[in-house]
């Protein structure tokens, strides 16, 4: 083997231990955003890191903590909605859409009834629109967003009462 194959084998081993290295930022970065996917392109290399978002845990711990807090709600009347037992807060930052096109009718409305798992709306994160289920069946009171809107991790969206 000629110092120049072994330069280039040399160079390719480099070159897929960086990828590895973005591939373990780029799964890094879903944990901490709490995005579902992310694709990048750079130098001709496009890399797409996704994962699938277990709904049911949050839909599980979402009743036990409205439960906890119905009550003091209740006591202080119309205050923080991010402190409703019913409010839906936003998984991640991103903008925030009623509808699933321009022109198309919301997902829902005030006073509509949503069961389990119904899409309330979408948020765009990095180009990637994340439908946000209803974590249990009610009636929706408020929608606290508006269509286009940009929105934070763990502001209140929707309450479903």
């Amino acid at each position: 083997m000629t110092a120049s194959e072994k330069d280039h084998g040399k160079g390719k081993a480099e070159a897929s231990s960086a990828e590895h290295q973005l591939i373990r930022e780029l799964a890094e970065l879903l944990n901490e955003t709490g995005l579902s996917e992310i694709e990048i392109e750079k130098s001709g290399l496009k890399i797409r890191v996704a994962r699938t978002v277990s709904i049911q845990s949050a839909v599980a711990a979402a009743p036990a903590a409205a439960a906890a807090a119905a009550t003091p709600a209740k006591a202080a009347g119309p205050a923080d909605p991010s402190k409703h037992p019913g409010a839906v807060k936003s998984p991640m930052v991103g903008t925030a859409y009623c509808s699933p096109e321009p022109g198309a009718p919301p997902f829902v409305k005030v006073g509509s009834r949503v069961s389990q798992g119904d899409t309330l709306l979408i948020i765009e994160a990095m180009k990637t629109m994340n439908q946000i289920p209803a974590p249990h069946a009610g009636k929706v009171t408020m929608i606290l967003i508006e269509n286009g809107q940009p929105v934070e991790f763990g502001e209140p969206l929707v309450i479903i009462e």
